[in-house]
């Protein structure tokens, strides 16, 4: 009766280490991820927030786990020490894994493209026309979107080529050799922007909800305009000033159903 009592005493206190190791080491890469990867509000539009914690959840669960099965104190300490050698090296290679897929999944850009924002991943770029991006576009962002326009195509060969690739789902927002610097698309947002009102008389159960959130950037409905907000996961709305087409803030509304 004693030695099982030791028996399954050790296994968690072994057990109960692990998972506040882990925890420390959960804590660091929610650090990492959430305040330079996907800082918000990307971490909901981009999917990251769910992707962190689906790869947090198994690396948190399956490594203590595995110490509670394995460990022995019947065991030889030099067993024990591989043992737990095994287990932190397949924990770190799982989440070091898990951290590189989010990685790749994370917002390098926030793009105007035609009538509406559009989050772009690390995956969505067309990387082969980076060469071709403009100075200070080459290299994609390893702390949260730039916010970038698009550009026009300059002749019937490009228009030709945008064409016959948005036909294959590559759109000009992925293309880096279309990105240019937001200032240069203002024009363009304010054209496609439209009042609050209209968004007042799309969702009249929200309006409350919506004013509230306009309370965050201290601006005057009058004073501000919105267009979609297109992300991995969710549609949103983003807020610009009216006049200057400053980006201003963001509402967790579906933009294009006021359209």
């Amino acid at each position: 009766m004693i030695a099982a009592t030791l028996y399954f005493s050790s296994r968690w206190k072994a057990f109960s280490l692990h998972i506040a190791i882990s925890t420390c080491i959960a804590l660091l890469s929610a650090a990492l991820v959430f305040g330079l990867w996907y800082p918000w509000p990307y971490r909901v539009l981009a999917g990251g927030q769910t992707l962190f914690f689906i790869v947090l959840a198994v690396d948190l669960i399956l490594g203590p786990l595995l110490t509670f099965v394995i460990f022995d104190i019947s065991k030889s300490k030099a067993a024990i020490v591989l043992d737990l050698c095994v287990i932190g090296v397949l924990q770190i290679i799982g989440l070091g894994y898990g951290l590189h897929i989010v990685f790749q999944a994370r917002p390098v850009a926030m793009v105007f493209e035609v009538d509406r924002f559009r989050i772009i991943s690390d995956l969505d770029v067309r990387k082969q026309e980076l060469p071709s991006a403009l100075p200070g576009l080459q290299q994609l962002s390893l702390s949260g979107p730039k916010l970038l326009g698009t550009r026009k195509p300059k002749n019937a060969d490009e228009q030709f080529e945008a064409i016959e690739l948005g036909m294959q789902g590559v759109d000009i927002g992925v293309r880096p050799s279309f990105w240019q610097p937001y200032s240069l698309s203002i024009p363009d947002v304010l054209s496609k922007a439209r009042p609050l009102s209209s968004m007042y008389s799309a969702y009249p159960k929200r309006v409350a909800e919506i004013k509230e959130e306009l309370k965050k950037i201290n601006r005057l409905p009058d004073d501000l305009r919105f267009l979609p907000l297109t992300g991995r996961q969710e549609n949103w709305s983003i807020l610009v000033d009216a006049k200057s087409g400053e980006v201003l803030g963001y509402l967790p509304v579906d933009g294009f159903l006021t359209q």
